[in-house]
């Protein structure tokens, strides 16, 4: 394995699987979380090789078949996997172990999650991305997690500020407590958006637009995503230094991280997860 730059995150090579982890979460000795790289799969081409999208043209045991390598990897249970359906809106879904296997080996049975949360032991949250924002949350106090997918419009919309609404709705959550992650997607150098985009985030005023769209001129701005998520997080009342930045651009790195507008949309998809573990694997 070459040597990646992984900024704020840390990398792990196993069984020729490599995927990335944040240092905040590691700590936290009841939850396991990853973030996939391309590295270590069985897919070829342009989903080469640790593809983990159905939905992309790869055929569909090959994608199993890096999922199962994938778990054995980072520790996680094949059979406790439960997918998003993500449509770039702000849906989010609990769920518990009767909805295992959704989206990997079991059919979809909602159109539009962008969000999962749940506070039940042996669930492993999936959700999928290829320049998109991975948002990871931990209330460690109520033992009780989420991930949400922020695409531009996500972000706009305010997924981060939904998802810690929704764990305080849920689980009794406190903002100030949760711990949150922003993980690698396209960064400020890479992601340029035209007028209508810009003009959807100027509108949040009250997140200071100013500190994440930067005027190109011609109608072009270059966006970040990562400050954006920050500060809709902090609006929402979580503490900053409970919140960890990636800063892992994937056009930067597409050759060990998916990127769609590196690719021209020919690419595969990587994969956030994040899980509490149950009691056994706890005392291991």
């Amino acid at each position: 394995m070459g040597p990646y730059d992984t900024r704020n995150m840390e990398l792990h090579e196993k069984q020729g699987v490599a995927y990335l982890t944040f240092p905040a979460f590691s700590a936290v000795s009841f939850v396991r979380h990853a973030f996939s790289t391309r590295v270590g799969g069985v897919s070829c081409g342009e989903f080469s090789s640790m593809n983990l999208s159905f939905h992309r043209g790869d055929p569909d045991e090959t994608v199993l078949t890096n999922y199962h390598r994938f778990c054995d990897a980072a520790g996680f249970s094949f059979d406790s996997l439960v997918a998003s359906a993500q449509d770039h809106h702000t849906e989010i879904r609990r769920v518990t172990k009767r909805e295992c296997g959704i989206g990997i080996w079991r059919p979809r049975d909602q159109e539009s999650v962008d969000g999962l949360l749940t506070d039940e032991p042996g669930v492993t949250l999936v959700t999928y991305y290829a320049d998109c924002v991975p948002l990871y949350f931990l209330d460690p106090v109520h033992r009780a997690i989420g991930l949400a997918h922020a695409g531009w419009r996500g972000t706009v919309a305010g997924m981060g500020i939904k998802m810690a609404e929704a764990m305080a709705h849920k689980f009794g959550s406190r903002p100030e407590e949760l711990l949150a992650a922003i993980g690698p997607s396209i960064g400020p150098c890479c992601y340029e958006v035209d007028q209508p985009v810009a003009d959807a985030f100027a509108a949040r005023t009250d997140w200071k637009p100013e500190c994440f769209l930067r005027d190109c001129g011609d109608g072009k701005y270059m966006l970040n995503l990562w400050e954006a998520n920050r500060r809709a997080l902090l609006r929402a009342g979580l503490l900053e230094a409970h919140i960890s930045v990636a800063e892992l651009c994937t056009q930067c790195h597409a050759d060990w991280l998916f990127s769609h507008r590196a690719s021209g949309g020919k690419r595969g998809g990587m994969a956030a997860f994040l899980a509490l573990k149950e009691d056994a694997e706890c005392r291991s």
